[in-house]
């Protein structure tokens, strides 16, 4: 547990915390003014912090007394021109996609932490992968889109909550950190301090009292004939304007490998150190990794299946990720998938075999 003043801001001072917690400074550190959340496994420590460290900062801690007040509040303090922000897990997420829609629908800027376990139902508090669906393809009704963060290291929980407020502020809409068991429960070094300050729209949308200027109006509801489908292309502009500028991943071993494995989070931890024993042995593999989920990385993925390559997706689940793979590779390679659903966490050993198969399949 790190304590008030223990964190040196802007230094390279690193701290042993636990990923939950790490999001949970960075955020404060990033400049969220409120906080709404109801406690959920494995995601409690981050309310637990919060609870803390934001009355310390004079900042406004609330746990509601449910997930569905809790994005309803996140919804009314981020019409306020609030930084606001709630997290959970699986159902918990569920239970918050009609206000994740009625944010997009009213162009408001919030951050969601989903600290996945799984599922379906109730399903265990094991990690899990299982929720790729649900929040790259938005989640609630609606044509609308969410930003969202892939980490898989502690480091990465704390930097991307950061971005994660940049780009909800810049482009008006929720951005997601879609994490798992783990990475809330596991503990690295990290080093936390402030992103350089960028130029961000004035948010002279917010309903701060209309005193001496006209009223704003924050709302999702439109029904003037057309009105609604002029906001969805607005929107879809939007969306494709952040496929275009905001993508992020990471390649390794990529230009001269036969075999492509793509993987994100957690389960890119342990592709690396199974591509990195199959380069001991030899076998020609890289690995391509997603740091957003969405916008993803297509354009990587398409290029890399240029020259003909076998391509293996590695999931935490039953295969969701593997279908944007799919359309990337777009037919001009293979693609493979293995997955562990359920909580189930593929070893070293299990990728690296699956890796030596596809090469003697490859050989015949």
């Amino acid at each position: 547990m790190v304590e008030k003043g223990q964190i040196s801001i802007g230094t390279e001072e690193r701290v042993l915390m636990c990923g939950n917690e790490a999001l949970a400074e960075a955020a404060i550190l990033a400049g969220c003014d409120a906080y709404f959340g109801y406690p959920i496994t494995p995601q409690n420590e981050i309310p637990a912090y919060m609870s803390r460290r934001m009355p310390e900062e004079g900042r406004v801690f609330v746990q509601s007394e449910s997930e569905l007040a809790a994005i309803n509040m996140v919804f009314g303090a981020s019409a306020t021109g609030k930084r606001a922000m709630t997290s959970s897990s699986s159902p918990g997420i569920s239970l918050m996609q009609e206000g994740m829609s009625f944010l997009a629908g009213a162009e408001l800027p919030a951050v969601v932490v989903n600290v996945m376990r799984g599922g379906p139902g109730l399903g265990n508090i094991a990690p899990s992968q299982s929720d790729y669906f649900q929040a790259t393809r938005g989640g609630g009704h609606g044509d609308y889109r969410t930003i969202v963060f892939g980490p898989s290291s502690v480091q990465e929980m704390a930097d991307c909550i950061s971005l994660a407020f940049e780009l909800a502020d810049k482009y008006l809409m929720t951005a997601m950190i879609l994490a798992d068991g783990f990475l809330g429960q596991m503990m690295e070094p990290v080093v936390l301090k402030k992103r350089p300050s960028v130029e961000l729209p004035p948010k002279d949308w917010a309903l701060t009292g209309a005193k001496d200027r006209e009223q704003n109006i924050v709302r999702s509801l439109w029904l003037g004939e057309g009105v609604l489908e002029d906001l969805n292309f607005k929107l879809d502009d939007k969306y494709k304007q952040i496929q275009k500028n905001e993508v992020l991943c990471e390649e390794y071993e990529v230009d001269d490998a036969e075999i492509v494995v793509v993987a994100y989070g957690v389960a890119a931890r342990i592709v690396s150190g199974a591509v990195t024993r199959a380069r001991e042995e030899g076998i020609k593999v890289g690995w391509i990794r997603p740091i957003t989920l969405w916008p993803f990385p297509t354009e990587q993925i398409s290029k890399a299946a240029d020259e003909f390559r076998l391509f293996l997706t590695v999931e935490m689940s039953t295969g969701q990720m593997v279908e944007d793979v799919k359309l990337a590779v777009a037919g001009k390679s293979p693609v493979v998938f293995y997955g562990r659903p359920g909580g189930g966490v593929p070893t070293v050993e299990e990728i690296l075999d699956k890796i030596r198969q596809l090469t003697l399949g490859a050989k015949t």
